[in-house]
């Protein structure tokens, strides 16, 4: 087998956001050489369009397998319709050109016999072109988000006894997957309050104090992240659900995909915010040198009240408001030091690192503007690792504006957007 690729540059005189409002629509039927187009839905909620091209009789499906908003950003798969293509894979970017304007690319590439290859490459290239092309003409000014009314709903705490005990907030029933949030190594299920509000209407969902936090007790022992899938399966057995979406901050985030690991046949999605692979791909003495110059202050007798407004300076964004500082100095005031001593030594001795490849459920990472412990630029790659090593990719990538390291916290209604068309679309 061969590889080819195709790569067409346009310029165009829209501006970005007027051209991604008509690029971003996957199964739309801007393109001049499509004669039908219809959408489709995947097993797990990818989205699929079913076309036919102008002059042909060929049925073509392409799978949708990343995108992003905020970065203006898509990829596809070829499934059905080119002839003699092992793989074809296309993305297409829009961005604000220096000189004002619009920079579209658009580039694929092909696996096929040697000729081809060259021949879809030939074929692939005026489909491009003719594509931005129209784009340029069908640009239109995007239509402003609407405000989401989110109803109120009464929320339980439940308390699941045992060793050790697991505290819970959790919105009424409702069948399908649980939606069970898994805050960070700072923070408290208190933490995921108006997530709990959005997603209710969606999903049963609930926010898990961790173990030693909260209201939830620690274990005889040092914990593992293996004890915190064992949570995580006694949490669904206690709502007497088969499967789950974990939507994780951070810690949680680590968690959740550690969970995915060693159960994605029980996950119908996956959420991952401020982080995901945590100390895995570490080494030794980095993962020693974090734990260590965290310990010091308990060494020293200090409780994480006492060095709470220290870490607050560093995940809160520049422009946090003082209600959102004050909802993340409570929480990580809130810590005692044996739990927050425990959840280091597992954060720093992880027992894999993620093969990417096992992640068969639909994804989504999202990360603050100003996120410094998991910048834009490092989560992006990650959501991009996993595009190329899932099996059958769908994966989802947005940086919430002007937020810090607890995304959800600090932007609530824009890490709710997002979270909300992710779980309408993996749970319908």
């Amino acid at each position: 087998m061969a590889r080819d690729t195709v790569h067409v540059v346009g310029k165009l005189a829209a501006s970005p956001e007027s051209v991604w409002a008509v690029a971003r629509d996957f199964c739309g039927a801007w393109h001049p050489g499509l004669s039908s187009i219809a959408a489709e839905r995947g097993e797990s909620g990818a989205v699929i369009r079913r076309f036919t091209a102008q002059g042909e009789d060929t049925v073509y499906r392409e799978q949708l397998i990343y995108l992003s908003e905020s970065d203006r950003v898509l990829s596809y798969t070829h499934l059905e319709g080119i002839a003699g293509a092992e793989r074809y894979t296309a993305r297409l970017s829009v961005a604000e050109a220096a000189e004002g304007g619009t920079v579209v690319n658009w580039s694929a590439e092909i696996i096929a016999s040697p000729t081809r290859a060259s021949q879809i490459a030939s074929g692939t290239r005026p489909i491009f072109e003719s594509g931005i092309a129209a784009l340029g003409l069908a640009a239109k000014v995007p239509s402003p988000q609407p405000e989401i009314t989110v109803p109120t709903v009464a929320l339980e705490t439940i308390i699941l006894p045992g060793t050790p005990q697991l505290a819970l907030t959790a919105t009424p029933a409702k069948p399908g997957p649980l939606v069970l949030f898994l805050h960070g190594i700072g923070g408290a299920r208190g933490n995921w309050g108006a997530q709990l509000q959005a997603v209710a209407s969606l999903a049963q969902a609930a926010a898990l104090d961790l173990r030693g936090y909260g209201d939830s007790s620690l274990g005889f022992r040092q914990s593992n992240v293996d004890d915190y899938c064992e949570d995580i399966l006694r949490v669904m057995d206690h709502f007497g659900k088969t499967r789950v979406v974990l939507c994780g901050l951070s810690y949680g985030s680590w968690i959740a995909t550690s969970f995915a690991m060693r159960h994605p046949e029980k996950l119908a999605g996956l959420v991952l915010s401020g982080g995901c692979t945590g100390m895995s791909e570490a080494g030794p003495e980095e993962r020693e040198a974090f734990r260590v110059s965290r310990e010091v202050p308990l060494d020293a007798g200090q409780k994480p009240a006492d060095f709470a407004a220290a870490v607050v300076n560093v995940i809160a964004g520049p422009n946090a408001s003082d209600a959102v500082r004050a909802a993340l100095l409570a929480s990580m005031s809130a810590i005692p030091a044996a739990t927050y001593r425990d959840a280091l030594r597992c954060f720093t001795n992880p027992l894999e690192r993620f093969d990417f490849a096992r992640l068969t459920m639909p994804v989504l990472l999202m990360t603050g503007e100003h996120d410094r412990l998991a910048p834009p630029a490092e989560i992006r790659a990650v959501a991009g690792r996993i595009t190329d090593a899932a099996p059958r990719a769908d994966v989802r990538f947005e940086v919430i504006a002007d937020a810090g390291h607890v995304c959800n916290v600090a932007q609530p209604a824009a890490y709710n957007r997002p979270l909300t068309a992710f779980l309408a679309r993996v749970l319908a």
